[in-house]
C-alpha cells in the first residue's frame, strides 16, 4: 500500500505559510505577532510559576512557625498547674491555632489569585493588541484597494 505524505510533518513551514498569505499582511508581519504572543505567553509563565514559589516559599514560613507554636505549646502544658488552667490554655491554644490557620489559607489563596490575575492580564492584553493588529491589517488592505 502507498502512504500518502502528511502535510503536517512537512518541515517547510515557510513555504506552507506563504501560500496562505493575506494581500498586504506579509510574512513577517504574522511571524512578528507571533512571537509577540508567544513572548506574553512566556511572561505569564513566568508570572504563574513566581506566584507559585512565593506560595511554596510562604507555606514553609507556617508549617516552621507552626512547628515552634507547638513546641512552645508543649512545654507550656508540661508545667504543672492546676487542671483548669491547663484546659484554659489548650482551649486558648485551639482558637488561636484554628485563626491562624484561616489567616493563612485566605493569605496563600490571595497569593495565588494575585498571580494568575496578573498573568490573565497579561494575555488578555495580547489578545486585544492581537485583535488590533488583524483590525488594522484589513483595514490597510480595505485602504489600499480603495486607491
Amino acid at each position: 500500500m502507498t502512504e500518502l505524505p502528511n502535510p503536517l510533518f512537512d518541515l517547510d513551514v515557510a513555504k506552507r505559510l506563504a501560500a496562505f498569505q493575506v494581500p498586504d499582511l506579509s510574512l513577517d508581519t504574522i511571524m512578528a505577532s507571533q512571537q509577540r504572543n508567544i513572548e506574553a505567553l512566556t511572561k505569564a509563565n513566568q508570572l504563574a510559576v513566581e506566584g507559585l514559589q512565593t506560595v511554596a516559599r510562604r507555606q514553609v514560613e507556617i508549617l516552621r512557625g507552626g512547628f515552634e507554636e507547638a513546641a512552645s505549646l508543649m512545654r507550656e502544658i508540661m508545667q504543672p498547674q492546676p487542671p483548669e488552667d491547663r484546659v484554659a490554655r489548650q482551649t486558648e491554644a485551639a482558637k488561636k491555632s484554628i485563626e491562624r490557620a484561616l489567616s493563612n489559607a485566605r493569605e496563600l489563596a490571595e497569593i495565588v489569585t494575585r498571580a494568575g490575575n496578573e498573568a490573565f492580564d497579561i494575555i488578555n492584553q495580547r489578545l486585544g493588541e492581537s485583535l488590533d493588529e488583524v483590525r488594522d491589517a484589513v483595514a490597510k488592505r480595505g485602504a489600499a484597494g480603495k486607491e
